[in-house]
């Protein structure tokens, strides 16, 4: 986590200050619901609230108490001590680190996800504005990166949108998946802590219940919640690319927005890179490296080890800031992304109507020619046309065997534009709704 690529708000919800915040809020409820039980005086719940929720946590402090205990937990609660004095005896009462730790970061990971949502949200209003303004754009459609036939831009950006609509969806269910909580004591069996005391703690923080968390909840939700973090980033990617190949100086059917005094080059005034695009490429590569470890944190020894913490202290910062970062840019770049239809319909026209073979093709076997003759005789007139012998039309209407089952008029209609695109409205009303 790097300020370069970290935004405010989620770079807040892993401060130590955020993080000793949320160990409080953990520990106090848990002392509440211990004295709603009897087991801890109310009077003491009541101080342990009042005088923690005005302390300053001294993360300064805390490190140095960990030098000596080599625990950060038993570091945070001898500093809470300091503030709160003698009634902190009953905070932890028959829980252990991994209690408080879990289920912190059960807490982290919702907010994250909250922001994510966030984001996901302004992204596919972008999106959705953009691709109903261009919804009729002709521009040509790849395949292999070689022209194959006519599509439209806002088309491009329907299908980023429905993409991104089910990474919503994704990410609905990983926050809840990834929102539990557990107060179970060591190796999880509510030896030493009445079961409630979690069921208090997990409504207070927004959680839910664990319903077997050993000593650790388990960790096939995290890789869950990192695993659905990548295939985002890998969408942010597909769409990246997308731009970055239309911003190409052969191609230039669109480009990233360039400001004034902007430089694209240190040593070449004309210039105009797709830096932003590129840079969320790498990004998307982050995000993707994050998910295998946490697919490798799922195997702990028997009820815990800690063989997963230094790994989450790592990857839960990192992977949200990052995709928050990448989901807040790849916004930017689609609201103001320029679009040059001229140089769509140009490169629809590049080709001198090949884009229209597969018409040609068809045209012919339903005239009663075989699908294998019908394919010969349109290639045979197309191999041309790629070297720069003519165009697709004169050659058809010249070619004997074609004018002898389509006309000349009849070969014109083939290559109507148009005839592509009449379906446009229904791929929109599956994506968007009949609206």
């Amino acid at each position: 986590m790097i300020p370069r690529y970290s935004r405010p708000e989620m770079a807040a919800i892993w401060s130590p200050e955020t993080r000793f915040r949320i160990w409080f809020e953990i520990e106090a409820h848990a002392t509440s619901a211990l004295a709603e039980l009897g087991t801890v005086p109310q009077e003491a719940a009541d101080a342990i609230w009042e005088r923690g929720s005005k302390a300053v946590f001294d993360t300064d402090r805390i490190d140095e108490i960990e030098r000596v205990t080599k625990h950060d937990v038993i570091a945070f609660l001898t500093h809470l001590a300091e503030f709160v004095g003698p009634e902190a005896r009953f905070v932890h009462q028959g829980m252990t680190s991994s209690d408080v730790l879990d289920t912190c970061l059960s807490v982290q990971l919702v907010r994250a996800a909250d922001l994510l949502l966030a984001d996901l949200d302004g992204l596919l209003a972008a999106l959705k504005r953009r691709a109903f303004e261009h919804r009729m754009t002709p521009v040509i459609g790849r395949s292999h990166g070689i022209h194959a036939e006519p599509v439209t831009f806002g088309l491009k950006l329907a299908g980023a949108y429905a993409e991104f609509a089910r990474a919503k969806e994704r990410l609905v269910f990983a926050r809840r998946d990834i929102a539990t909580c557990a107060i179970s004591g060591a190796v999880g069996t509510f030896a030493n802590i009445d079961p409630r005391v979690e069921v208090y703690v997990a409504e207070k923080m927004g959680l839910t219940p664990e319903a077997v968390s050993t000593q650790v909840i388990p960790r096939d939700r995290h890789a869950m919640f990192f695993a659905t973090l990548g295939v985002i980033a890998s969408s942010v990617e597909r769409l990246a690319i997308e731009i970055r190949h239309m911003q190409r100086t052969e191609v230039l059917e669109a480009e990233e927005f360039f400001s004034e005094g902007q430089k694209g080059s240190s040593a070449m005034p004309h210039k105009r890179n797709p830096v932003l695009t590129e840079n969320l490429t790498g990004l998307a590569r982050m995000v993707r490296a994050y998910a295998l470890p946490a697919m490798e944190n799922v195997a702990l020894w028997h009820e815990r080890d800690i063989s997963h913490s230094s790994v989450e202290r790592m990857i839960g910062p990192d992977a949200t800031v990052t995709l928050d970062f990448a989901l807040a840019r790849l916004t930017g770049v689609v609201d103001k992304l320029l679009v040059y239809p001229e140089n769509m319909k140009r490169n629809l026209d590049r080709l001198g109507g090949l884009i229209h073979s597969q018409r040609v093709l068809l045209a012919l076997t339903q005239k009663g020619v075989s699908r294998e003759d019908s394919y010969a005789w349109v290639q045979r007139n197309a191999m041309p046309v790629w070297r720069g012998e003519g165009d697709f039309l004169t050659l058809l209407k010249a070619d004997r065997d074609v004018g002898a089952k389509l006309s000349a008029k009849e070969l014109e209609e083939l290559f109507d534009l148009g005839y592509h695109l009449k379906h446009v409205d229904t791929i929109f009303g599956r994506v968007f709704g009949a609206a």
